[in-house]
């Protein structure tokens, strides 16, 4: 709903909803989002709409690459203004906002306002409605009559190139005394302006100075596990360490994060270490896999496709982000995600996403490398070289394990390199990984960051996609680039590696095709698919017909999740299904072995001495290699073992024992588990998975990226169970001490290395029996959509605002959404909600710490990704306890960690999480409501100490919330 209000004749005054509708189809208006009210007013419906002047394009293109919550009161702040409180104060700070933005653009630097020149041009020509006023602020300027004008799309021109950086050297192996860390520490909080010394961060920093230790065993890295609770000033306790480190040992220090927002907070304090901006420059980099930057490649084919107006002037904008981006980060970095959703829902980009973020990054390794003719301003190429010298690095987990395989390829590659000459490696040569000392914070995602990474998946979608980066787009007049486009003209003069590259062409023919998702999924009356082309779709079909059988048993079958398809385990499959795996495995290897001749015939290019690359050639050669191998080696290999393990009824179940007679029959655990799983898209089937994922995936953890490693230090303020408190109750006489880290332990691979990891928890400073209330309401029936909306409408409204609703289901957090919109609205209380308004998460997110009484609704996404220090956020309410979903694998991992045990302990995590973005400062007062009668008591001893749990009635819960908060002493915020 929208509450709002109109300023014209010099006076803001409040309209209705109906008055909002007629002016928004008659007049044009100055707004904050017109993609957000269009959707709050419309709802997807006909209706008709002015050209109105949103202030956010405005603001995108005199303030390109900086940040502004979409909101007006995200302008607001992002202009130096205060938060508007009333729809009048906003419709205020709009106008104030056009003038600041004016004024900025007018005091700009010359080559600012030569670049803004073009662009207005190019936008006028297209019909932008702030065209006039800019042209007007350009022209009382001082612009010289001789200039040459820059471009205003083929930005690409304009940017700076990379260069090449000298190698690095292998790291010293020195030590840290405790007074270079503390001294380091100190003089970091200097710079930072902090006067306070808290010992809990000094504790902190001295436990991560022993990461960076010489290593004195094989596969024995120096591993700390650190609980370090909210306030403890954890990252610059590791940051202070690692920089000493670094520069003492002329070694590098890779930061690894679970979330994206983390990354930016780390880089940000990261300024605290340097005294001069330049310094910091060189030696701290921000890398993230390769989809997360814009390719100008993808952005300069895309232009051609921006036909209409609007579409015309988006790509003007996004080529001013373009210019003025820091590093090229479209999907994470300082692009406006907002951006794109300001099209008008019936533009073609619009429609198709064409000029979305994820359309423009390289998402399917589809780079050509030196001969793109961008390679040399490619952000990711700057990105890259440029970690090639910082000393700490800080990337996120996800890049991590690709950077460890990345590493193992690279001693593999050594180690054949010297038996081939005849030589032995030296063991300082075969042990220099990149990742040599390593700090996960966020360290409880470290586990879920493994099983993603090393998981195997066959679905059309895959298939097909590696169809597309051999063969290009088939027919198709969109962009595709197939690898005879991408190396051809390299291997003409070399004929095995030609020969090869045509027997892969054409071997991929029998991979999925364009329309498989339809072949797949659409069935005749006989339940067959139609037309199924090739082995693999053959396959899928057979998978589908599997998971369908064994759903129709009601046993087996799981409750159904929104958008979340069914599944089945693999095992025992269908003889169908068996008989179609052995097909498609060969079909496979028919592609794995020209692939595989390709590698190998370009490993000898590069090698041949006899021969003499440009270094031109030599980079086209080693980017094509390097996606050549991963797909080669590691790809292919695990599809076709995952198809050649799948056996018919008959045959056992891999990792079953069937001899012997003890054990006759009874299986025996099995490192990975398999299943079939189905993908929906507003209900309908789209596409068909294989899955295999390790039960335990800290094996491959441990041994990709733990035993290579130096030093590794595990942070989180969530990483011990905390069921120590549970169980020895005060008053109760001793029982033996249990292991809070044995879960951690397990899930860290910390298990699986011969002398283990040392584990230290560091309580936080904060008094949270002062800070924090706990409330469990008994009288709130969870089943009950309108029970558990008035139960949260009542909770945001006591709060006064600032509260985040979490929810198990999209499903209910629509039904909550709906019921509660609208009556909020009317007290002044705005409600956001993922899976409805037309934003991103972090979007959301960012309105929300803006507006200090809105309220947000969301699901795990929002829990993992939110950081709303002070009282923006002030209440957290779930609608019931976060148990895991137990689907096939976690019953798998449920029988290996622990039954009933691990259950509690993954719900227990997830409850300490959400809890810690509660209290993040000093000053912060926070509640946490669980509107969850059965949530057990047990759940909540992962807490901080001083939390205590109360089980009462809403309405008890509601008189002592709004006691807490707002003291009788204090005066109360208004709300307008």
């Amino acid at each position: 709903m929208v509450r709002s209000a109109l300023f014209d004749t010099g006076e803001a005054r409040i309209i209705s909803v109906n008055e909002l509708r007629e002016a928004w189809g008659r007049e044009p208006l100055i707004v904050a989002n017109a993609a957000l009210i269009r959707n709050r007013l419309f709802a997807g419906r006909q209706h008709r709409e002015a050209a109105h002047f949103d202030v956010l394009e405005l603001f995108a293109f005199i303030r390109p690459a900086q940040f502004c919550a979409p909101s007006a009161a995200g302008l607001a702040l992002a202009c130096g203004y205060d938060e508007p409180h009333t729809p009048q104060d906003q419709t205020r700070v709009l106008i104030d906002a056009v003038s600041e933005l004016c004024e900025t653009l007018r005091t700009a630097d010359l080559g600012f306002r030569l670049a803004a020149q073009s662009a207005v041009k190019a936008m006028a020509r297209h019909g932008w409605v702030w065209a006039d006023l800019v042209q007007a602020v350009l022209d009382r300027t001082q612009m010289p009559a001789d200039y040459v004008a820059p471009p205003a799309l083929e930005v690409w021109a304009l940017l700076e190139e990379w260069e090449d950086q000298p190698p690095e050297g292998q790291a010293r192996a020195v030590s840290l005394s405790d007074d270079e860390v503390t001294q380091n520490l100190s003089r970091a909080l200097t710079r930072a302006g902090l006067d306070e010394r808290r010992p809990e961060q000094v504790e902190f920093a001295l436990k991560a100075r022993e990461i960076f230790a010489p290593k004195w065993m094989k596969d024995q890295p120096h591993m700390w596990l650190v609980e370090a609770g909210t306030g403890v000033g954890k990252t610059l306790g590791y940051l202070a360490p690692a920089q000493a480190w670094a520069a003492k040992a002329q070694g590098q220090v890779w930061v690894s994060t679970y979330t994206k927002a983390l990354q930016k907070q780390i880089y940000n304090d990261t300024k605290s270490l340097f005294d001069r901006a330049a310094e910091r420059a060189e030696k701290v980099v921000v890398r993230k896999g390769r989809e997360n930057y814009l390719c100008l490649l993808n952005f300069q084919e895309r232009l051609g496709s921006a036909q209409s107006g609007p579409e015309a002037i988006m790509a003007v904008l996004i080529a001013r982000w373009v210019l003025y981006s820091k590093d090229g980060d479209i999907l994470s970095g300082d692009f406006p995600t907002w951006l794109p959703s300001l099209l008008p829902p019936t533009a073609p980009a619009a429609v198709f996403q064409t000029l979305s973020p994820g359309a423009l990054v390289d998402r399917r390794g589809e780079c050509t490398y030196a001969a793109c003719p961008h390679f040399r301003v490619c952000f990711i190429e700057k990105s890259v070289r440029k970690a090639k010298s910082a000393s700490l690095v800080i990337a996120n987990h996800a890049l991590v394990m690709a950077q460890a395989a990345y590493d193992l390829r690279d001693r593999v590659r050594a180690r054949h390199g010297t038996e081939l000459n005849g030589e032995d490696m030296q063991e300082d040569e075969a042990a220099t990984p990149a990742l040599s000392r390593l700090v996960f914070d966020e360290g409880h995602h470290v586990f879920e960051a493994a099983d993603s990474a090393f998981a195997t998946r066959l679905s059309g979608l895959e298939a097909f996609e590696l169809r597309r980066w051999i063969r290009g787009n088939e027919g198709r007049s969109r962009r595709g680039r197939g690898i005879e486009k991408r190396l051809g003209d390299l291997v003409t003069g070399n004929a095995p590696a030609k020969t090869a590259m045509e027997e892969l062409i054409r071997a991929a023919q029998v991979l999925p095709a364009d329309g498989f998702s339809q072949r797949i999924s659409i069935r005749t009356q006989n339940g067959g698919g139609i037309d199924p082309v090739g082995p693999i779709e053959t396959l899928l079909v057979a998978a589908l017909a599997q998971i369908e059988i064994r759903q129709s048993d009601s046993h087996a079958r799981v409750r159904p999740v929104e958008d979340q398809g069914g599944e089945c385990e693999a095992h025992p499959c269908l003889d169908e299904v068996a008989d179609a795996a052995k097909l498609a495995a060969r079909a496979l290897g028919t592609v794995e072995a020209p692939m595989l001749a390709l590698v190998r015939a370009l490993e000898d290019m590069l090698s041949d001495t006899s021969t003499e690359l440009e270094s031109y050639d030599r980079n086209r050669l080693e980017g094509a290699l390097r996606g050549l191998e991963r797909r080669a080696r590691m790809l292919l290999p695990a599809w076709r073992s995952l198809l050649q393990q799948l056996a018919p009824r008959n045959e056992g179940v891999p990792g079953e024992d069937i001899t012997g007679d003890e054990n006759k029959g009874q299986p025996q655990p099995a490192a990975t588990v398999d299943w079939f799983s189905t993908e929906l898209h507003r209900g309908r089937v789209v596409d068909v998975s294989l899955n295999r994922h390790y039960v335990d995936p800290s094996l491959p953890l441990a041994e990709f990226v733990l035993k290579p490693a130096h030093g590794v230090l595990i942070a989180s303020a969530t990483l011990s169970d905390g069921a120590r408190n549970a169980a020895n109750p005060a008053g109760h006489e001793e029982v033996e001490e249990k292991d809070i880290f044995s879960l951690a332990r397990q899930r860290t691979g910390a298990n699986h290395l011969v002398m283990g990891a040392k584990a230290e928890r560091i309580l936080s400073p904060f008094d949270y029996a002062a800070q924090a209330r706990l409330f469990v309401v008994t009288d709130v029936g969870r089943d009950d959509p309108r029970a558990v909306a008035a139960a949260m409408q009542a909770l945001f409204t006591a709060a006064q605002g600032g509260g985040l609703g979490l929810f198990t289901a999209i499903r209910r957090l629509r039904a909550v959404y709906d019921l509660i919109a609208r009556p909020l609205a009317e007290a002044g209380l705005p409600l956001y909600a993922q899976h409805v308004d037309p934003l991103d998460v972090s979007d959301l997110i960012s309105v929300f710490r803006a507006e200090q009484h809105s309220c947000l609704l969301g699901t795990d996404a929002v829990r993992d990704g939110i950081d709303v220090p002070g009282q923006a956020l002030r209440l957290i309410a779930f609608d019931r306890v976060p148990w895991p979903r137990p689907d096939t694998l976690h019953r798998a991992r449920r029988a290996h960690f622990g039954q009933k045990l691990y259950d509690d302990a993954l719900a227990r995590g997830r409850l300490a999480q959400a809890f810690g973005r509660l209290i993040r400062r000093k000053d912060d007062h926070g509640v946490f409501v669980m509107l969850d009668s059965a949530a057990p008591t047990r759940l909540f001893s992962s807490l901080p100490e001083g939390v205590l749990l109360q089980r009462c009635t809403l309405a008890e819960a509601i008189v002592s919330i709004e006691r807490f908060l707002y003291p009788v002493e204090l005066q109360a915020p208004e709300i307008g």
